[in-house]
């Protein structure tokens, strides 16, 4: 995809995602999250390069300055990716976050072992992440899952289900599903 296509996607997703996005000349100049976002798409590019290695993290660690955001220049994001609000997100080196992926501040992509392998966890696609939820190490999240505000995650999240609480419990998001008591559903926009 060109970069002006990848650029109108963005804007697009933050259109999709916030109601208060107003118009695409407003967000691009505003939104911190977009920012963070675009910086890391040419950071990314430069760690490819190993003799860009370094400046990569400078920049990372400059937007970081800029935007409150810290996204390692080794993590890979997909497309469609957008950061509500975005003050205090972190997501580390060996992250990997799927497409149409949304996280609102204070997310912590965080690893939990200091050995020189997979640490970070990685994000399915369609994926919420509320307000100030942690999800440690090389867990990963499936499609159409929620994690709820202020949760903590250190193990696998399937498809389709909503992890709230600290440590996260995991429940279906489908009323129905035979597999979980319908008496304990959990409204997906109860923790978003």
């Amino acid at each position: 995809m060109s970069i002006l296509g990848t650029l109108r996607e963005d804007l697009q997703a933050a259109r999709g995602h916030d109601p208060a996005a107003r118009s695409d000349a407003e967000n691009a100049i505003v939104y911190s999250g977009l920012h963070a976002i675009w910086s890391h798409r040419i950071a990314h590019r430069m760690w490819a390069v190993p003799a860009l290695k370094g400046p990569a993290r400078v920049l990372s660690q400059f937007t970081r300055f800029l935007t409150g955001i810290e996204i390692h220049p080794g993590a890979t994001i997909g497309r469609r990716f957008f950061i509500d609000h975005g003050m205090g997100v972190v997501i580390g080196e060996t992250a990997e976050i799927g497409d149409d992926v949304m996280l609102y501040h204070g997310v912590t992509l965080g690893g939990r072992s200091l050995a020189k392998e997979k640490r970070h966890p990685t994000l399915g696609n369609r994926v919420t992440v509320g307000a100030g939820a942690k999800i440690l190490g090389p867990v990963l999240i499936g499609d159409d899952t929620a994690v709820g505000a202020n949760a903590v995650v250190t193990r696998d999240v399937p498809a389709d289900s909503i992890a709230t609480g600290i440590p996260a419990t995991i429940r279906s998001r489908r009323r129905h599903d035979p597999l979980v008591d319908p008496t304990s559903y959990i409204d997906p926009a109860m923790y978003i």
